[in-house]
């Protein structure tokens, strides 16, 4: 039988016991890491559109007078209030929208207490011992154990799929629903959300250019530079350099500015981690649930169908209380996990931090 709230908060005491300096701490430097974070999403958007405004200066319009033949006055200039406009209502419309992207892209819809009565229940209880409102409800139906959350405090959805409802027992189970609520009273659910707006748009950018290029590549191959005269082989072999110029830097400079936010995301995606896996325990007090779920769902990965670890694996995989790391594809890896350092730390570095919470709770 699980235990009561009363039993529940009595063992949270030991907890709360702990020294507070050590907490605040770390909440600071959560705290401090966002706020880096926070500049770096605003910021790297202008230096993208900035590095194509001087582009175009310094090779397009060079380009430009080399195929008209003539010289070419002036210069490519952006206002910063348009850009800023641009760039601040993207990101707004990434923070308003982003979270019901990343949950039908994973399939998972918003239930009632109807129909999961028991969900609903252990959310609301570790809201309340969290003391936080109590935040949406969803569920994917998959084979894939896991859990995450979107949205902001308040208005905020916890999801997780109706693999992880039936692997794990009932405490380890609210831990995981504690450690996503630990996100969204950290706010960090949502700005992980934000975030992916430049990989979002650098990356589409970087695979039109490529397909230009791969365009341009099977006209050449069938004969497509022919041509009847000498000024109309000029002006095709002028268009070609141009259009291959103007994808190859656009392909460029899209994948440093993918590689670069794909990069920042994960490194905080990495940390804020262990602040909710520390919180987690904190609300439960019960650390050694949380840790025991972990291994669990570690343990449970490999045996996951590659289908439905391929629909779960994108923008969203950060968010996972559970990497994906621990798939077995055979000798189809994912790009994402061969090029970039994973989006969690490593479980059992986080289970052994977990267990020396328990220690010191003992």
């Amino acid at each position: 039988m699980s235990p009561s709230i009363a039993d529940r908060l009595r063992s949270l005491r030991p907890l709360r016991a702990l020294a507070p300096s050590n907490r605040l701490d770390r909440d600071r430097q959560l705290r401090l890491r966002m706020l880096i974070a926070v500049g770096l999403v605003i910021a790297l958007p202008f230096a993208f559109a900035y590095t194509f405004v001087f582009l175009v200066n310094a090779v397009g319009l060079p380009l430009l007078e080399w195929a008209n033949e003539r010289p070419y006055t002036g210069e490519v200039y952006v206002d910063p209030v348009v850009l800023a406009v641009v760039v601040l209502g993207g990101l707004a419309v990434q923070y308003r929208y982003g979270p019901r992207t990343v949950l039908r892209s994973v399939g998972g819809r918003r239930v009632s207490a109807d129909e999961y009565p028991e969900l609903h229940a252990a959310v609301t209880r570790v809201a309340a011992q969290a003391d936080v409102p109590k935040p949406n409800v969803a569920v994917a139906r998959t084979a894939l154990p896991n859990a995450f959350a979107v949205g902001t405090l308040g208005d905020g959805t916890v999801v997780v799929t109706t693999a992880l409802l039936e692997t794990l027992d009932d405490d380890e189970r609210d831990a995981v629903l504690a450690h996503e609520i630990a996100h969204l009273a950290n706010r960090d659910a949502s700005l992980m959300t934000v975030a992916w707006l430049l990989p979002t748009v650098t990356y589409y950018l970087a695979v039109l250019a490529f397909y230009v290029l791969y365009g341009l590549f099977r006209f050449l191959s069938f004969g497509g530079g022919g041509s009847g005269g000498n000024r109309d082989g000029r002006a095709l072999a002028v268009g070609i350099v141009v259009i291959a110029v103007s994808a190859v830097l656009t392909l460029t400079v899209s994948a440093m500015f993918w590689v670069g936010s794909v990069l920042i995301h994960r490194v905080l995606s990495r940390y804020r981690e262990y602040a909710a896996d520390r919180a987690a325990a904190e609300i439960t007090g019960s650390p050694a649930a949380l840790a025991a779920a972990l291994e669990t769902l570690d343990e449970t990965m490999p045996a996951v169908p590659e289908r439905d670890l391929r629909e779960f694996d994108g923008g969203a995989e950060a968010l996972y209380v559970a990497p994906l790391e621990s798939r077995a594809f055979g000798d189809e890896e994912l790009v994402s996990t061969d090029v970039f350092p994973e989006t969690h730390p490593p479980t059992r570095e986080r289970v052994r931090r977990l267990r020396e919470l328990a220690g010191e709770t003992a």
